[in-house]
């Protein structure tokens, strides 16, 4: 009886969603509390629930689930709610997954660190790319495989137990005491991990932080139709029966707009992609490079994303660590690369670079012939042999239209890979798909890369491939109308409030290409300590972003977003993309990016309305 409510309650749910559940990758932070991210929302969706309120007003009303889809968002929850509920478990202990294998990964993670014996037991088979020799060699995960003719075969284990299962409908999930985690495979839409047992409910937090940082929650389009078959009510998919033609247009324009010739690899997201970055050129070096340490050289201050997954892989693997690249606010890029890397060469260690150009929030360019000496400059161990050269990991993001890559670009002879997140300009915030390219020096790794990605199970889905076809290829025009937006805000600021410190890129950089539509502002500020500076300066930021929102609903949000097709996007880094910076490298200033199609003059007038409330 309690089954049919609730798969009758999801049929009414399915049928008046906001669409906004479907199509937006940000969601608002003004009605957001990331500490509750999920909870706030199924609390007021079970209220919802036990009411019968099935009213599009009131599911429409529910406070943001997660700042952003790549992390989970209504849809995620509700299924993994529902699935709860039909197996008697806490919504906590069900995840979804876009990914088939790295809801294993997650389990197995955990386990290396607590040195903890793990098994996975499988009544079919398993997924297609796993590999358990690359996850042994290269990522150092310890298990034993097993295969069963029923589920009631498995046995009691010392360690944790992980079923492999492929129940197309989530509702036949079949486990028992003795098996820990359920991976349940539902197709190409990716699998529901199921935490049974309040002895593993501590590995929750683990395994979510493996889906926000190294893959992405199942997306919202494949969560309708697993919540679809749920209720017995098959959704058919014709987006796959156009992939083919679809990813041939996404690797052309990739092809075209980076100005390189070597195959793009495109994955789920830009974390995604980093991920399969960062463990391909690990593989590399294992193979190549063996027993010599492993660099993993980053901004401090960047992305969190970036610096955290950074720091998980180190912890993962022996040889392998973070060394920190100060190249913003003060610290000049070239300068800290040709300083790391002297001591990478003294250390005789295999140096991997990731760096943002322009760099993030402060919008900083290096000068590229310095930074391609540095980068190309041949150096001595302590023995007198020649030092392993770096590999540059270049996050174009917020230009993805410069040329660094192609025949003759500016870092075409150094080994550099370059990707984007796919959630910014190239599909204008419809999707969180990222890319990679690489240069003619980077083909091997490249193929390590794409292994990895496919052993992640991290690729893009048909739909991921089909916005982006639709949305590449008008790119470069939406960069250019969203720059001349930007610029025109920035010289409308300096005007007004002159006292205002503005990061973003000069006239002069702009003509060579680099045209992000992004400012970071650091507002004027009073107070006779430096404390009593930062708290005004802190709580003015504030002000202002609410009075963008509140006048401009319609088109100015406080989200997380870049290059997206409307309106204007604000956020303060340090309370959003630095969440997992260390507290003295974050940036309490307001960051602003601005789309191709908004109301500028209005923009202006609130902006200027803010003005005459300051002091």
């Amino acid at each position: 009886m309690q089954d049919n409510k609730i798969l009758n309650y999801i049929t009414g749910v399915l049928a008046n969603a906001p669409t906004d559940w479907l199509k937006l990758t940000t969601h608002r932070l003004d009605i957001y509390e990331e500490k509750l991210a999920k909870v706030q929302f199924l609390e007021q969706f079970e209220h919802l629930y036990k009411n019968n309120n099935l009213q599009s007003k009131a599911l429409n009303e529910l406070p943001t689930a997660y700042d952003y889809i790549r992390l989970g968002h209504p849809l995620s929850c509700v299924l993994e709610w529902a699935i709860a509920n039909l197996h008697d478990l806490h919504s906590d202990n069900v995840i979804s997954f876009s990914s088939s294998t790295t809801p294993i990964l997650a389990v197995l993670r955990k386990n290396l660190l607590d040195k903890k014996n793990t098994q996975i037991v499988y009544t079919d088979k398993l997924p297609k790319y796993f590999d358990a020799e690359i996850l042994h060699h290269v990522y150092g995960y310890q298990f034993d495989l097993k295969k069963v003719e029923n589920v009631d075969d498995v046995s009691e284990f010392n360690g944790s137990t992980i079923l492999i299962s492929q129940q197309k409908n989530a509702s036949n999930i079949k486990f028992n005491s003795n098996i820990d985690f359920v991976v349940n495979i539902i197709g190409s839409y990716g699998s529901i991990l199921l935490v049974n047992g309040k002895q593993n409910e501590h590995y929750i937090s683990a395994i979510q932080h493996v889906r926000r940082r190294e893959t992405i929650a199942m997306t919202p389009a494949n969560c309708v139709s697993v919540l679809k078959i749920l209720i017995n009510r098959p959704y058919i998919n014709n987006v796959n029966n156009n992939i083919k033609a679809s990813k041939e247009i996404v690797l052309e324009t990739i092809a075209d707009v980076t100005g390189t010739t070597t195959k793009a690899l495109i994955g789920s997201s830009g974390l995604s992609i980093q991920y399969a970055i960062m463990m391909g050129l690990i593989h590399d070096a294992l193979e190549n490079h063996k027993g010599k340490a492993i660099k993993i050289i980053v901004p401090p201050n960047c992305y969190g994303g970036t610096n955290d997954q950074a720091r998980r892989v180190a912890a993962c693997i022996e040889n392998v660590e973070v060394v920190d690249l100060p190249v913003d606010g003060g610290n000049d890029m070239v300068k800290s690369i040709d300083i790391v890397l002297n001591q990478m060469a003294e250390q005789d260690a295999v140096p991997y670079i990731i760096a943002e150009i322009p760099t993030n929030p402060r919008v900083e360019v290096p000068d590229l012939e310095q930074l391609k000496a540095v980068l190309s400059k041949v150096r001595k161990t302590q023995n007198g042999n020649t030092a392993i050269d770096p590999v540059f990991i270049l996050d174009q993001t917020f230009c993805p239209n410069v040329h660094f890559l192609g025949e003759g670009a500016i870092l075409s002879t150094i080994r550099t890979i370059s990707y984007a997140s796919g959630s910014k300009f190239p599909s204008g915030g419809l999707c969180t798909a990222g890319y990679c390219v690489g240069n003619t020096k980077t083909i091997e790794l490249m193929n390590k890369i794409e292994t990895h990605l496919r052993l992640c199970d991290n690729e893009a889905t048909a739909l991921q491939i089909e916005l982006l076809a639709k949305q590449l290829p008008y790119m470069l025009e939406r960069i250019q109308d969203a720059y001349n937006n930007t610029r025109a805000f920035v010289n409308f600021i300096r005007e007004i409030l002159p006292a205002a410190k503005i990061n973003f890129v000069s006239e002069e950089l702009a003509k060579q290409g680099f045209t992000p539509s992004v400012f970071s502002l650091d507002l004027p500020t009073k107070g006779n300590t430096d404390e009593e500076r930062e708290t005004y300066k802190r709580a003015l930021n504030h002000q202002l972003i609410n009075m963008m929102i509140t006048a401009i609903p319609n088109e100015s949000k406080y989200c997380v977003s870049y290059g997206q097709l409307k309106g204007c996007y604000w956020t303060i880094p340090a309370t959003s993309t630095q969440g997992t910076t260390k507290e003295g490298d974050k940036d309490y200033i307001a960051r602003v990016s601005l789309s191709p199609d908004m109301d500028l003059e209005l923009h202006k007038k609130v902006f200027s309305d803010f003005v005459k409330t300051i002091d």
